[in-house]
């Protein structure tokens, strides 16, 4: 099934696009999306529009950080019954955990996951909307609500230690300045923001347990549950996981506390294995860093989860039928081909 997101996912687009001088009547249409969406913020709508849309919005009115502009007014309570239950938690870190626990509810195109070591907290997000287009602008959105989130708890003028991005940096980073500050850092490994242990320990001050539990009967009673199938959450665990080379079936049954043969029989019983799945989510990151970046492809193979160059090369020439060299050179030669034809339009 097709990732969806909440409608709520678009809160303070119209602004935002009408101040880039945009119709966000047109810009919705043509994303396949209907404009009464904006109106109802509970409403499942296919991800894979919402990126379109955003990456559509931030060509046209020439904004590399348009999603991020976005996220800039979010409040929890655009996360409706789960904002709500995430304010009233007696401290961030229980937070962010009823936020990985309930983020399929939100978006189900977006993977989340905390890592601690030696006191310090990485916290990842990636976007796969199960469709070979650019991602940059959700991930952008996503980790500036991120940002939003964490400074309800830790004050307003808090900042990480550090703000990563894997994409190349915009021609103009005054407005990731503005949301993150002077640590944020581009062409990384990740997509994710690192802080101190000690910030995800902070008492909220303002935690009411009652209103937590009431919140708690609101969710369950207001929204169909929608358990996530291992299926989903060994993809989500592999695209977190591939670009640190630990992504093993071992590793990622370790990260979600069963047993690999659980794993893999689960796995089996839904007609897939672990072997497809991660080859399945290669093919996308391929797509994106190949074609759509121009990153070093040692680089590229590392993102992958590949050892070394060569192996990438062989991998990609029996899953596209050529070199990703190859590929960057057809791409060049479309993108020469479109520059000379507006040229002469």
């Amino acid at each position: 099934m097709s990732p969806l997101v909440r409608a709520a996912s678009l809160t303070n687009y119209s602004e935002v696009a009408r101040a880039a001088g945009l119709d966000p009547v047109r810009m919705l249409a043509d994303a396949g999306l209907s404009p009464s969406v904006l109106r109802e913020p509970d409403l499942k709508i296919p991800a894979e529009r919402v990126g379109r849309l955003l990456e559509a919005s931030a060509a046209a009115a020439g904004f590399e950080s348009f999603g991020l502009r976005m996220s800039e007014s979010r409040q929890l309570s655009n996360l409706g019954p789960v904002g709500l239950l995430i304010r009233d938690q007696p401290t961030l870190r229980d937070s962010l955990e009823v936020l990985v626990r309930y983020q399929v509810l939100l978006n189900s195109s977006l993977s989340l996951m905390i890592e601690e070591s030696a006191g310090v907290v990485v916290i990842r997000e990636e976007v796969m909307v199960g469709a070979a287009q650019p991602v940059r602008q959700a991930i952008e959105m996503a980790m500036g609500v991120m940002m939003r989130l964490l400074r309800q708890f830790l004050g307003a003028d808090w900042h990480p230690r550090r703000v990563c991005f894997v994409h190349p940096a915009p021609r103009d980073v005054s407005t990731h300045l503005r949301v993150f500050g002077p640590c944020v850092e581009f062409n990384h490994d990740f997509n994710g923001i690192v802080c101190a242990k000690a910030d995800l320990d902070a008492r909220n001050p303002s935690a009411d347990p009652a209103m937590a539990r009431y919140a708690q009967q609101l969710l369950d009673a207001s929204i169909e549950p929608q358990v996530p199938t291992l299926l989903e959450d060994v993809r989500r665990t592999i695209l977190l996981l591939l670009p640190s080379g630990r992504c093993s079936i071992e590793q990622v049954a370790e990260h979600l506390g069963i047993v690999c043969r659980t794993v893999q029989r689960r796995l089996a019983e839904q007609g897939r294995s672990f072997s497809s799945l991660v080859n399945d989510i290669r093919v996308e990151l391929a797509t994106r860093h190949v074609i759509e970046s121009d990153r070093p492809l040692t680089e590229v193979a590392a993102l992958l989860g590949f050892s070394a160059p060569s192996g990438f090369s062989r991998w990609y020439h029996a899953q596209f039928g050529c070199s990703p060299k190859q590929s960057r050179a057809a791409r060049g030669t479309v993108r020469r081909r479109g520059a000379s034809q507006r040229a002469t339009a």
